[in-house]
């Protein structure tokens, strides 16, 4: 799913190609793409884009006469950038937004159809979006903290909750307790003082990083390779891969569809946290250590 770093290259690439630009014509290739049907949404076709924003991990892009359409990616959806004329990429395109500088394309791969259009009517509409996450980036230590210890959740939770934080998922939060050097199954309520302005600055530092290199590598282009996985990453997507920082190998614990990656010997002090599958499976044989893995 693309976080913050991906999502707010995406806002600045569209900046410089619709901002001010009308709307000609929405081409919704997909019928269950679209989840509002008032108002309809032909009556976004010929408005100007005045603004484009970010709500958690949507995109909105704001309309004359306080139309918003906002566009959730989900896990599998992408945006694409297309010339005038240009032709959309096969089965996985499921809108085309037509601007006289081009077509932007919202694309979905696998079969799976997560990814969701809304138009609504009114800043109070929009508003009723907002899952209700601070931002990190504009968040003060002290806010950072009482919102972290809002509810007693692990970590990794905590992070990822659109309630409590916007546009962290699961990438990018495995990256920020690595760079941390916290357990992803530590308790909020548990966490010392020094523990959370550590994770304040770690969260703020990686978000910039990421979003700052993502930017570089895209530079006056369109962001094209929108992926959970990056080279340079130092833990997420990287099981079995050694540590940047001790060497270890990186570790795992998979649950659902998601899997959060960890290092032992920076994060739990050594310990290997269970695998709710595998851990069952192995029992006695589950080492318990970076170290019983020799």
């Amino acid at each position: 799913m693309p976080e913050l770093p991906d999502l707010t290259v995406y806002l600045e690439s569209l900046e410089a190609r619709v901002a001010h630009r009308r709307l000609a014509c929405i081409r919704l290739l997909n019928p269950f793409l679209l989840r509002t049907a008032v108002p309809p949404i032909a009556s976004a076709e010929g408005k100007k884009v005045l603004a484009l924003s970010r709500l958690g991990k949507r995109i909105v892009i704001e309309l004359e006469g306080e139309l918003y359409l906002v566009l959730h990616l989900m896990i599998a959806g992408r945006l694409r950038w297309l010339a005038a004329g240009a032709k959309p990429p096969g089965r996985i395109t499921l809108a085309l937004f037509e601007f006289d500088s081009g077509t932007l394309a919202m694309t979905e791969a696998g079969t799976k159809r997560r990814a969701s259009l809304h138009l609504v009517a009114g800043r109070a509409a929009l508003a009723a979006m907002d899952p209700g996450g601070v931002e990190v980036s504009a968040a003060d230590p002290a806010t950072f903290g009482t919102i972290l210890k809002k509810e007693n959740h692990t970590l990794k939770r905590a992070l990822t909750d659109p309630r409590l934080f916007a546009g962290i998922g699961n990438a990018y939060s495995d990256e920020i307790l690595h760079h941390a050097r916290l357990s992803p199954v530590a308790l909020t309520k548990d966490l010392a003082e020094d523990d959370v302005a550590r994770l304040f600055v770690s969260t703020q530092e990686v978000l910039r990083y990421w979003a700052s290199r993502l930017r570089e590598e895209t530079g006056a282009g369109f962001p094209e390779k929108v992926t959970a996985f990056r080279e340079g990453m130092a833990v997420h997507g990287r099981y079995g891969k050694p540590c940047p920082i001790c060497g270890a190998p990186v570790q795992r614990i998979v649950y659902a569809q998601n899997e959060t990656n960890y290092c032992a010997r920076c994060q739990t002090g050594g310990r290997i946290l269970a695998d709710r599958a595998l851990s069952r499976l192995l029992k006695k044989s589950w080492p318990r250590s970076i170290d019983e893995l020799g």
